[in-house]
């Protein structure tokens, strides 16, 4: 007795059989190959703890990436961060004006908004963008050009020496650079509120100061941290696994900068949601 249905040929019920196997095949390889870097992603984060503490430690690098990460980073955070609070302070007061007639609490609004998730995600997007693509860069073509390889060959263990001072680097400079991006975006929220909104900057300060508690700037800063460590491993990784060249490099730094905005965004949710879970903020 034939296996097919009536009508049907046995030509189609083939290709049938070929397209579900096409298939299975596709999500299986991806499958495999998303465990693959979670689990190499997994082994260069114990690396990078396990380097970390080993002597010697190499101070003036770590001095020159976090240098990189932070004081190069300035202007652009800057402009972000500044552009950011004046745009909150106009949307907060035209909302209040339109609803009570009255722009109130400006300032609790702009305050908490930067502090607890515009500042640490701006920030770190900005980051992941310019020193992300950096790193994936500089060590993608270090080990395109077989530099990796050679440090092997020397004795020298490149996490240690390459990984390492960059992962404390994000660290260290985000959680930084993410408060000072928060004063500068709070004080240009002050600008619009004063000469625009005429909002006197005593009132400002005490929507401010009267509201926020000191959880709800740890809140950020938690963020913050969590913010690096997505920045430093994934551009490491995508770094240290280039392949193909130039054109490989390009790639790299590509899928580098774009999983990273993606992973802060993604992990912006999830922390939110544990950091109230626990009250922080």
């Amino acid at each position: 007795m034939p296996n097919h249905l009536p009508g049907e040929s046995l030509e189609q019920k083939i290709e049938e059989r070929i397209e579900e196997d096409k298939f299975i095949k596709f999500l299986g390889k991806n499958v495999v190959g998303l465990a693959d870097h979670l689990g190499k992603l997994a082994l260069l984060f114990f690396q990078i703890i396990f380097w970390m503490f080993r002597r010697p430690f190499d101070f003036k690098n770590i001095s020159k990436q976090m240098n990189e990460v932070g004081v190069n980073s300035l202007v652009v955070a800057s402009l972000t961060s500044v552009s950011v609070g004046m745009v909150m302070a106009m949307q907060t007061g035209a909302a209040s004006k339109n609803i009570l007639n009255e722009p109130l609490f400006v300032g609790t609004a702009v305050g908490f908004s930067i502090v607890k998730e515009l500042g640490p995600v701006l920030t770190a997007i900005v980051i992941a963008g310019r020193v992300g693509a950096a790193i994936t860069a500089e060590l993608g073509t270090m080990r395109v050009t077989e530099q990796i390889d050679a440090l092997y060959t020397l004795g020298a263990n490149p996490v240690k020496y390459l990984v390492v001072p960059r992962f404390l680097a994000c660290v260290v400079m985000v959680p930084i650079l993410t408060i000072y991006s928060n004063i500068l975006g709070i004080l240009g929220g002050l600008f619009i509120s004063v000469y625009k909104l005429a909002i006197p900057s005593t009132r400002y300060y005490h929507d401010i100061v009267d509201f926020m508690r000191s959880k709800d700037i740890i809140h950020g800063l938690i963020k913050c941290v969590v913010f690096g460590i997505i920045i430093a491993l994934i551009s490491c990784y995508k770094g240290f696994t280039t392949k193909g060249g130039a054109a490989g490099v390009g790639k790299a730094t590509t899928q580098s900068v774009v999983l990273s905005m993606v992973l802060i965004l993604v992990s912006d949710t999830f922390l939110t949601n544990i950091l109230q879970f626990f009250k922080i903020g």
